[in-house]
C-alpha cells in the first residue's frame, strides 16, 4: 500500500475511533442523568397547585447550583420564576435558554398506567406498550425505542434532562461552553404565563442575550433533527348564550322556549363555511405568503396523505394548501361546548343557557384585540346584545333583548417569528449538523403557542425553537411519554451547541 494511502487509511480509523468514543461518553453522561431526571417526573408539576411547584423549583436550584451556575429566583404575581446564569468571558455572546417545569393537569383515572407522576418504562408491542416493573439499572443497554411514560417526561422536563446531561458531558471533557449562559425556567407555561411579560420587563437588563433558544415543542413528525423559527401567540375567548331564566321541560316549552344550545350551534356554524375558513371579515387581513416564502414553507418533508392517515380523517381543512400553509393564518378553534346535560345523566330540558370556550391561535401579522373586536362585532350581527363586562343579564334585558350573549376574552401571548438565514438559525444548524451528519428541517412557524414574544419584544432578540422530543409523545395527554432515542440524540444536540462557537456578525 503506498505510503500517502496508508497514512490516510490510518488518518481516517483515528477519527473514527475518536468519534465512537466521544459518542460513547456523551452516552454514559445521557445515561448517568437519567435517574435525577426521573426522580424529577416523580414530582407533581401541575401550576393549577402552586405548592405543587415548590419542589420542582427546589430540584432545579439543586441541579443548575451543584454544576456551578448562579441560580436566582424571580419573584412574580403568581408563582416565582428560576434563572440560572453562568458567565464565561465578559467579551463571549450571551445565550439565553427558555424551558419550563410545570406540566398539564393529569387525570390518572386515563393513563394506561394509573399513575402519570410514577415514571415507567414502556416496551414497545404491536398492541401499544406494556410497562416494565422496575427503571434499569443500566439504561444504555435498554433497546432506544423504550420510552419512558409520565406527566411532563417531554412537555417539558425532558429538555432540561438533556441540557444538564450535555453540561456534565462537556464538563468531564475539560471544556468551557463557547458563550455565557442564561437560563430562564417558566413555572406556569400550561397557564399561559400570564406573570412571565411583567417579569421580562422589570428583569430586561438581567436577562438580556444575544440569542434566544427554546428548548420546547416537537419535531417535524417525521421525527427528523427540526429547527423552528416561530410560533403562534394565542388567546382565549368564551361566548355564553342565554336562554330561559331555568332549564324548562322539553314538552311544555318545546317548540315556544329559545333553545340557547341550538342558537349557540347556529352562531358558532356562521363563524366558518363547510372548507373551515373563518368568514367574519377581514379576519385573514395582512397575511400576505410570497413566491419566497411559499418555497420556504413546501421544503418541510410533509407525508400528507400520511399526516392525514395518522391523524385520522380524510380531508383537512381547506386553509392554505398545506399544514405548513394553514399554520401561517390564525385559527378559530372550538375548545369545547357546554349545555344541559348528556350520556346517563341527559334530561328532556330546554337548557338555561349554553357556553363555548374557543381559543384563538395569533400569527405575526394578527393582533389579538384587533381579532377578537372582529369577533365581538360578528356576534352582534348576527342580532344579540352583547354583555361583556363579566356579568349575568338582568331582569330587564331579558325583557328587552330577544337574543342576549356574553363574551369574554384573556390574550396570552402574541407570536414571533425570525428570519431562517438569521446568525442564530445559522449557528444552531451548524451545531446540529456537525454532531448528527443530516439534514434538518426547517420550519417558519410552529403550529403551537409558546410563551416567547415578550422576550423577543422586550429584550430585542432573536429567538429559535430547538425541539428535542418525539413528536408522537401524546404532550397535554394521557400517557405522555420520551423515546429514549429521542432523549439520548437530545444530549448531543445540547452538547454540540454548548460547544459551537457563535460566529461574530
Amino acid at each position: 500500500m503506498p505510503r500517502t494511502l496508508l497514512l490516510l487509511t490510518i488518518l481516517v480509523l483515528a477519527t473514527s475511533l475518536l468519534s465512537a468514543q466521544e459518542k460513547h461518553q456523551t452516552e454514559a453522561a445521557a445515561a448517568a442523568m437519567l435517574p435525577a431526571y426521573c426522580d424529577f417526573l416523580s414530582l407533581p408539576c401541575d401550576a393549577n397547585n402552586p405548592a405543587e411547584l415548590e419542589p420542582n423549583i427546589q430540584w432545579c436550584e439543586a441541579q443548575f447550583g451543584q454544576r456551578d451556575f448562579v441560580v436566582k429566583r424571580l419573584p412574580t404575581a403568581g408563582i416565582e420564576v428560576l434563572l440560572a446564569e453562568y458567565m464565561v468571558k465578559e467579551d463571549l455572546p450571551t445565550v439565553l435558554f427558555y424551558v419550563q417545569i410545570d406540566g398539564q393537569p393529569v387525570d390518572p383515572a386515563k393513563w394506561a398506567s394509573g399513575e402519570p407522576y410514577t415514571p415507567m418504562l414502556g416496551k414497545p408491542t404491536t398492541e401499544g406498550y406494556t410497562f416494565l416493573g422496575e427503571l434499569p439499572q443500566d439504561w444504555r443497554a435498554v433497546d432506544r425505542s423504550y420510552r419512558i411514560f409520565s406527566r411532563a417526561a417531554s412537555d417539558a422536563k425532558g429538555p432540561i434532562a438533556m441540557l444538564l446531561a450535555a453540561w456534565d458531558h462537556l464538563q468531564q471533557q475539560g471544556e468551557e461552553p463557547a458563550f455565557n449562559i442564561k437560563v430562564i425556567m417558566d413555572t406556569e407555561e400550561e397557564l399561559g404565563s400570564p406573570n412571565l411579560p411583567p417579569v421580562v420587563e422589570a428583569y430586561r437588563e438581567v436577562l438580556s442575550a444575544d440569542h434566544f433558544v427554546i428548548l420546547d415543542g416537537p419535531p417535524h413528525i417525521s421525527n427528523r433533527p427540526t429547527l423552528v423559527f416561530g410560533a403562534r401567540g394565542i388567546a382565549t375567548a368564551r361566548i355564553t348564550v342565554y336562554g330561559p331564566k331555568v332549564p324548562l321541560h322539553s314538552g311544555h316549552y318545546g317548540n315556544y322556549a329559545p333553545n340557547p344550545a341550538l342558537r349557540l350551534a347556529q352562531l358558532l356554524a356562521s363563524m366558518k363555511n363547510d372548507a373551515g375558513l373563518v368568514t367574519i371579515p377581514y379576519w385573514y387581513d395582512g397575511i400576505t405568503l410570497d413566491k419566497k416564502t411559499l418555497q420556504t414553507l413546501a421544503q418541510v418533508p410533509d407525508d400528507l396523505t400520511e399526516i392525514n392517515h395518522k391523524l385520522g380523517f380524510a380531508a383537512p381543512d381547506g386553509v392554505g394548501n398545506s399544514l405548513q400553509e394553514a399554520i401561517q393564518y390564525p385559527s378559530l378553534n372550538i375548545r369545547g361546548i357546554s349545555a344541559g346535560w348528556v350520556g346517563a345523566a341527559a334530561r328532556t330540558i330546554i337548557p338555561a343557557n349554553a357556553v363555548a370556550n374557543l381559543d384563538i391561535r395569533l400569527v405575526k401579522e394578527s393582533k389579538a384585540e384587533r381579532l377578537m373586536d372582529l369577533l365581538q362585532a360578528h356576534i352582534k350581527a348576527q342580532g344579540y346584545y352583547l354583555i361583556t363586562d363579566g356579568r349575568e343579564p338582568t331582569a330587564a334585558e331579558r325583557d328587552q333583548y330577544p337574543r342576549i350573549a356574553s363574551f369574554g376574552y384573556k390574550v396570552a401571548y402574541g407570536a414571533f417569528r425570525t428570519p431562517l438565514h438569521a446568525p442564530t438559525g445559522a449557528w444552531l444548524e451548524g451545531a446540529m449538523v456537525d454532531v448528527l451528519q443530516e439534514d434538518i428541517v426547517k420550519i417558519r412557524t410552529h403550529g403551537g403557542s409558546i410563551p416567547i414574544a415578550p422576550f423577543v419584544e422586550t429584550l430585542g432578540v432573536p429567538a429559535v425553537i430547538v425541539p428535542l422530543v418525539n413528536p408522537d409523545n401524546n404532550q397535554h395527554s394521557p400517557d405522555e411519554n420520551l423515546m429514549l432515542s429521542n432523549y439520548f440524540r437530545g444530549v448531543e444536540v445540547c452538547y454540540s451547541i454548548l460547544r459551537t462557537k457563535i460566529p461574530q456578525e
